[in-house]
């Protein structure tokens, strides 16, 4: 299936949108409280059959909106990390297309407590990146408020290349605008911002894969920021002014690397893929 051809999904989503996070953590007590003080997310637990627990984290309280999940890591081996979920309304199709186009399947496709069916990938880099197709037009995640995944970014070192490659699975065209004398890659589906893509330089460790961070939208930047070092995260990029908004990069107390942001009204007015 053509990405241009996808259409819009019954949630309103189109094939490429970001729609669902999931942090795999070494720690699920120490996320699970860093995240709940931090965003003023909720958590239960569910039992998923070879899965065993799965947590869902919601905005206020167990009635409120999904808004991400967590589980643990599966051994030593695998690095703590947040998984960035783009829709897609044909998962077996999406797949063909991502293999297609160079990129790995790194977890067949699997069903997750009926709410969608789920695969992780990774593109022409190594960068892991996950599909998500909802099985229920009212399982879908909350976005536009504080809280809730408002921006997918993706460092990489061969822009050229990850420009074809997620053109040729999602669609997406890139759109160039200069950040600090540097470019900052934009990419958009049915004429919408879905995720972002910075160019990893000599400023870089050069063993540093490729990698997909989540954004999460904060009322106030420096005050997230801070609450954050707080409750035991460090910073890496210090809250800075950008096009969008106010940003800063920091990794969690379990070494998990995420990014707040907060916002300007023309931005937050764009920052919801249902249309």
């Amino acid at each position: 299936m053509d990405a241009s051809d996808s259409g819009r999904g019954t949630t309103g989503h189109v094939l490429g949108t970001p729609f669902w996070v999931e942090i795999a953590s070494p720690d699920v007590d120490a996320s699970r409280r860093f995240y709940g003080e931090l965003f003023g997310w909720y958590a239960y637990t569910l039992t998923i059959g070879e899965y065993g627990d799965y947590v869902v984290f919601t905005l206020r309280d167990i009635n409120g909106p999904g808004v991400g999940s967590m589980q643990r890591l599966a051994d030593d081996t695998q690095a703590p990390s947040w998984s960035c979920y783009f829709y897609t309304a044909d998962l077996e199709a999406t797949l063909d297309d991502v293999r297609s186009a160079g990129g790995d399947t790194l977890m067949d496709p699997v069903n997750v407590a009926q709410m969608g069916n789920a695969a992780l990938c990774s593109d022409t880099q190594g960068a892991e990146f996950a599909l998500w197709e909802p099985l229920e037009p009212d399982l879908v995640p909350v976005a536009g408020e504080p809280g809730t995944m408002c921006w997918a970014e993706l460092a990489a070192r061969d822009i050229q290349a990850a420009r074809r490659f997620y053109g040729a699975v999602f669609g997406w065209k890139a759109v160039d605008r200069d950040y600090y004398g540097a470019v900052y890659t934009d990419w958009e589906v049915d004429g919408w911002p879905a995720a972002g893509m910075v160019a990893m330089d000599e400023r870089w460790p050069p063993d540093y894969p490729a990698h997909w961070i989540p954004y999460f939208q904060v009322a106030d930047c420096d005050a997230s920021a801070a609450l954050a070092v707080e409750l035991g995260a460090r910073i890496r990029v210090p809250p800075s002014d950008v096009q969008n908004g106010r940003f800063s990069i920091l990794t969690d107390p379990t070494g998990v690397r995420f990014a707040v942001l907060e916002p300007n009204p023309e931005a937050r007015a764009r920052f919801d893929p249902r249309r």
